[in-house]
């Protein structure tokens, strides 16, 4: 028993070591403490409405692979919870997938796309990875900071808001950029990040660019200052809009599908 003691001490972080700021991969530790919100007894449920999208998303794959449907499940259960999934909806998915509840668990501490502790209505993820850091992230940080009057990691007294700053999100061209919630704000300043944190505390965050997100200083997805200046004569291929209208796909022609 002593040699174990030594061995979990030896382990742990020293006192100085835990002080240091880092950048995190996802909004809490890898294991589950309890808080008053957040038990195996606290209930939940799909609702009716999400029970149609539940049986949807299983049938996509074989009776004896329910468990491939862990991570839509999952995904389902948060964005119904109000963006974060407490340890009662992994367990309804366990049961739902007929897994041990242990197998949940590791996808949602796994994917940082999960959130297992409960965030504000705009969950801003700063990207400060080298190209955003060397475009003003660092920057862009502090304004959001100030302006909400938290720091990284922290939500705002309201609800509204938390910020956490993340690696990279795929969006270099753009940088300096954030993803909130599901959306891509880029190309940010000062000035138009506390723009957009305005637009929030009003309900209106500024609607998704024609690809998809939204640059925020005027131009068009990648576009340069310049607008397009190259690929005029070469024109994508056309796809179906309602490609995938009934919700099925046959693998066969995934190709086709996505105009491969």
């Amino acid at each position: 028993m002593l040699s174990a003691v030594r061995l979990l001490t030896r382990r742990l972080p020293s006192a100085s070591a835990m002080a240091v700021q880092t950048r995190t991969m996802g909004t809490s530790q890898s294991f589950h403490i309890n808080t008053p919100d957040n038990t195996q007894e606290t209930y939940f449920d799909f609702t009716e409405e999400n029970y149609k999208l539940v049986n949807k998303i299983l049938s996509k794959y074989p009776a004896n692979y329910k468990q491939s449907g862990i991570i839509p499940l999952l995904d389902l259960a948060q964005r119904q919870h109000g963006g974060w999934l407490p340890v009662a909806a992994m367990d309804k998915v366990a049961s739902i997938v007929e897994a041990a509840p242990s197998r949940v668990y590791e996808v949602a501490s796994f994917y940082t796309m999960f959130n297992r502790t409960k965030v504000g209505k705009y969950f801003i993820q700063l990207c400060g990875t080298t190209p955003c850091m060397i475009c003003g992230s660092e920057d862009i940080k502090k304004t959001i900071e100030k302006h909400l009057g938290i720091k990284n990691g922290g939500t705002t007294k309201d609800g509204m808001f938390t910020l956490l700053e993340v690696e990279c999100l795929g969006a270099c061209a753009n940088a300096p950029m954030v993803q909130l919630n599901d959306d891509y704000y880029e190309c940010l300043t000062p000035k138009t990040v506390i723009e957009l944190l305005e637009a929030c505390k009003e309900g209106k965050p500024p609607p998704m660019g024609k690809w998809g997100s939204l640059p925020m200083n005027g131009q068009v997805s990648c576009e340069g200052p310049l607008g397009k200046t190259t690929l005029w004569e070469v024109l994508p291929p056309k796809v179906d809009a309602e490609r995938f209208k009934d919700g099925k796909v046959d693998p066969a022609s995934v190709k086709e599908h996505m105009s491969y």
